[in-house]
């Protein structure tokens, strides 16, 4: 680990998402704090990519697609040329090319991995990154849902860091709290841009409705998991694991504004509450210099004017994503990656415009039934093998109700 006085090395798996840049951005404004050492990308973006590589000097640089790594090079090297490199040589990272160059990339001599990767395959970078001896700020929370046991296997206490806004709201409620004393976790959730439809309501929803979220911007597979509830389903078990809290005392409230972004409530009857402004630079600073607070990471409230915040209850007809999700987390095992991984192809399909709305979550219990029944592996004998075959086979089955088959 970083010693006293010197920058914490980052390498920061998804640069060009959201978390990504968001996290670039607190590295930019903190270079006394951080230095960044590694970067991992897709390669959907290499112009966003290479100013990256540019603007910060990373060390080594992961592209998931081979075909994009010599558009990179190309563009380094003009870079390279137009400041005055004849040879367009200069100090280039090391390039990492192919489906394992994020792993490569978390195994890196530094201090802390962001994994800001989307869906399932941030599994296995997160796995690299804890085999290394990192810490992980894990903003991929699917790789702790799909993969749990063997994340929790690999991590020592405190290596993982919760960036999720909800999770860090409730690490940082529960530091110096006794487990004893935790009463229930309760998860805010904003209703996303359909709060209060009914569920025939939602049956005519469309790709660009469902983007519109009224107060985070994200990816387009957390904003639909968000207009679905998915995403809250999936943070129940992320919450249940980072912090052994039983499923059946983790709650599940409806707060638009999005100010307030997790609650403890402990056994005297009092909650603590984590709040601050919709803006994730807070809680991926945190994830960064954790135990450290970065000051200004970003705005805080606005305590000069006035203000009110809303809590409803979760509609569980219109949205019972929740509900099969807490059914997943409780079979533990493969369940989780199945219902994360029909999931994902579900979310293709509808932003493809092959099925309606509702049909995401309904195709993802269809899946899910078919696996308790007949496939189901348990946590006490889960291996990497068995959760990506977990994976790939939800897919395949959910590909195939998508179809029609």
């Amino acid at each position: 680990m970083a010693g006293v006085g010197k920058p914490i090395k980052v390498a920061i798996l998804g640069s060009t998402g959201s978390i990504g840049t968001q996290a670039l951005d607190i590295i930019s404004r903190n270079p006394d704090r951080f230095e960044l050492v590694g970067l991992a990308a897709g390669g959907a973006n290499i112009n966003l990519l290479a100013e990256q590589v540019i603007a910060f000097g990373p060390r080594a640089v992961g592209i998931a697609a081979a075909s994009a790594a010599s558009d990179l090079q190309l563009l380094l090297y003009a870079h390279a040329q137009a400041h005055g490199f004849a040879t367009g040589s200069g100090d280039l990272p090391e390039l990492l090319a192919g489906p394992d160059a994020a792993s490569r990339v978390a195994s890196m001599e530094c201090d802390v991995v962001l994994n800001g990767m989307a869906g399932a395959a941030g599994l296995e970078p997160t796995l690299a990154a804890l085999v290394a001896g990192n810490r992980v700020a894990l903003a991929n929370k699917e790789s702790l849902i799909i993969g749990g046991p063997l994340v929790r296997a690999l991590s020592s206490p405190g290596q993982i860091v919760p960036v999720d806004s909800e999770h860090s709201a409730l690490a940082q409620a529960l530091r110096g709290e006794s487990a004893k004393d935790i009463d229930r976790l309760i998860l805010t959730a904003s209703g996303g841009p359909f709060r209060g439809w009914t569920r025939e309501q939602l049956a005519s929803v469309t790709p660009q409705q469902a983007l519109a979220h009224p107060t985070w911007s994200m990816g387009p597979l957390v904003t639909i998991n968000s207009a679905t509830m998915v995403n809250k389903g999936l943070e129940l078990i992320e919450a249940h694991l980072l912090f052994d809290i039983p499923l059946d005392r983790i709650d599940v409230v409806v707060h638009p504004q999005s100010v307030v972004h997790s609650m403890v409530q402990f056994v005297d009857g009092s909650t603590m509450v984590q709040a601050s402004p919709p803006d994730m630079r807070i809680p991926i600073a945190l994830g960064l210099g954790w135990p450290d607070r970065v000051p200004q990471a970003a705005p805080p409230c606005d305590w000069t004017t006035p203000v009110s915040w809303d809590f409803f209850p979760l509609d569980q007809d219109a949205f019972p994503a929740v509900g099969l999700a807490q059914r997943a987390g409780a079979a533990g095992g493969t369940a989780p990656a199945v219902f994360n991984g029909a999931d994902e192809k579900c979310v293709a399909a509808f932003l493809g415009g092959q099925i309606p709305f509702t049909a995401i979550v309904e195709i993802i219990r269809r899946v899910l039934d078919e696996h308790l029944d007949d496939e189901h592996l348990d946590g006490n004998n889960v291996s990497l093998a068995d959760v990506l075959a977990a994976d790939s086979w939800a897919r395949e089955r959910a590909h195939m109700m998508v179809s029609g088959e």
